[in-house]
């Protein structure tokens, strides 16, 4: 580019964002709303880790990034704030994605939480946030976060993707229907995961995009440029079907009733299967010393541990600790043996 093509950025904002104040639908004025705007997603795999990259770079003045995971090679393949040193140490994606997003914008104020999003923490983990992202992989807590959002009157994005399949759908508690005004009942039966289907980077990448520009039209307004419909597509057999919202359903449980049982924790699983042939185990809170759990461990396995987790091999298991008292034990879907183990090795 010649010196005489360069666009100065309006006065008052960074060089770096100058082409998007550029855009119309952003300009001046929006940028500093999206600089004094909170963001919360809630996963920091796939989708979310493409979707904090895009909202960082986009300026957003502070996100709040919750995750239960830590980085592994399969990861890299469609995981963009991630790296091979990442999956090496076995970092908890919230904190790598920490650590990235502070090295391309430092004026972005990032809170990474390690910890499972349940209804014990939500209401403190999520305080302040103005939008919520779903990046999730389960409806476990889909649900428990439309619960919220609809109490707190807060918009949510919902999104997933899967194979070449992505879809997206804007929330906005009392104008369109909710989660449970669509689907009543989380599906049953099996139900496809990247691990059993596989997956494009290129539709978490699509998925991603999608969320982040209805989160950049909220926070510049105005409201009636939000997308009103659950869009889906197939970006292999260019597939694509857009189905209206609507309103909130007068007998919905959620948006008509206002009964929030997710958000109360009825019927929620202490234990939760979280695939790659693995087995979540939150029902304890509790500080564990992992220094500590480390020396105990060691003669029993191979161990690995820094001050977020630790990571115990034993005879084809493998039990990664959070700090927390969470583990995930991977070698088995098995409950009873993943709670067996979870008691010998960690304690009842």
């Amino acid at each position: 580019m010649l010196a005489s093509d360069k666009t100065s950025a309006p006065s008052g904002f960074p060089e770096r964002y100058s082409r998007q104040i550029l855009f119309p639908g952003i300009g001046a004025a929006g940028q500093p709303r999206i600089a004094g705007a909170t963001v919360a997603l809630i996963g920091c795999g796939a989708t979310g880790a493409a979707a904090a990259s895009l909202l960082a770079r986009a300026g957003v003045g502070r996100l709040i990034l919750i995750d239960r995971d830590f980085v592994e090679e399969s990861n890299l393949q469609r995981q963009v704030l991630f790296d091979e040193a990442d999956a090496r140490e076995s970092l908890p994606k919230a904190e790598a994605a920490r650590r990235k997003i502070a090295l391309f914008n430092s004026e972005v104020e990032v809170q990474a939480h390690i910890a499972d999003l349940n209804p014990a923490n939500i209401h403190q983990l999520l305080a302040g946030a103005d939008i919520l992202l779903d990046a999730t992989d389960n409806f476990e807590t889909r649900y428990l976060l439309n619960d919220y959002a609809v109490e707190q009157g807060k918009p949510w994005i919902y999104s997933a993707a899967i194979g070449s399949y992505a879809v997206s759908m804007n929330i906005l508690p009392g104008d369109t229907a909710c989660l449970a005004c669509i689907f009543p009942e989380p599906p049953s039966g099996t139900v496809e995961t990247c691990d059993t289907a596989g997956i494009l980077n290129s539709a978490v990448n699509f998925a991603a995009s999608l969320a982040v520009t209805e989160t950049l039209k909220f926070l510049v307004g105005p409201p009636a440029k939000l997308r009103r419909t659950l869009l889906s597509c197939d970006l292999w057999t260019n597939d694509w079907s857009q189905i209206k919202a609507g309103h909130p359903r007068a007998d919905c449980e959620v948006c008509g009733r206002r009964d929030f049982r997710h958000l109360r924790g009825e019927g929620r699983p202490h234990i939760t299967l979280c695939g790659r042939n693995s087995v979540q185990i939150h029902e304890h809170n509790r500080p564990v010393d992992l220094a500590e759990l480390q020396a105990r461990l060691k003669p029993h396995g191979q161990v690995r541990f820094n001050s977020m987790l630790l990571r115990f091999d034993r005879e084809g298991y493998t039990m990664t600790v959070f700090a927390d008292g969470r583990a995930v034990i991977q070698g088995t879907t098995d409950i009873s043996v993943a709670r067996t183990l979870y008691a010998r090795f960690i304690g009842s």
